[in-house]
């Protein structure tokens, strides 16, 4: 179905720095423009790769995470991977109202259909499920698709590819 999110995905590694969930939001934020999904499911994306990414810096011991948005069957899969985590399970916990941070699985929790983690390596995977509805075919195109303006979809319009924008994205 053309404009559809079916086997859509978006992947990069960012550096574990502090700067890294700014750059996954905008990361994503971009490959995500042209998926055709609804505003609320947009938004809560962001929020949990932002979360995510947040998590895998202030816990990891490596030097990277490796990210992926991607579609599968009414959800948006976000798959966040670090390198090297701290040796205690990750679990939902009651935040402690006198510090500033503490929230973030709360979040995930709340706005996903579903979540967990494994470690992989000697890092931690973590992945959550955004519930999306595919707007398909009764959408208007996406900015990429009606470059011109004119109301059609145009296939000429290039797509990101790994290398072309220098951050390390694929868009497939």
């Amino acid at each position: 179905m053309a404009g559809s999110t079916a086997g859509r995905r978006l992947r990069f590694h960012l550096p574990a720095h502090p700067s890294a969930p700014s750059r996954a939001r905008r990361l994503v934020r971009a490959g995500l423009t042209g998926w055709r999904v609804a505003d609320d499911t947009y938004d809560s994306t962001l929020l949990v790769i932002s979360e995510l990414v947040t998590n895998a810096v202030i816990h990891t011991g490596g030097r990277s995470v490796v990210c992926e948005v991607r579609a599968v069957p009414g959800a948006l899969r976000v798959t966040v991977c670090d390198e090297g985590c701290a040796a205690e399970e990750i679990q939902v916990r009651a935040p402690d109202l006198e510090r500033e941070h503490g929230r973030g699985l709360l979040l995930v929790d709340a706005l996903c259909r579903a979540w967990g983690a494994w470690r992989q390596d000697a890092g931690l995977l973590v992945w959550a499920e955004v519930p999306h509805l595919d707007l398909g075919w009764g959408a208007p195109p996406g900015p990429e698709e009606d470059a011109d303006g004119d109301g059609e979809s145009d296939s000429r319009v290039p797509r990101p590819r790994a290398g072309g924008t220098g951050t390390g994205a694929e868009w497939v």
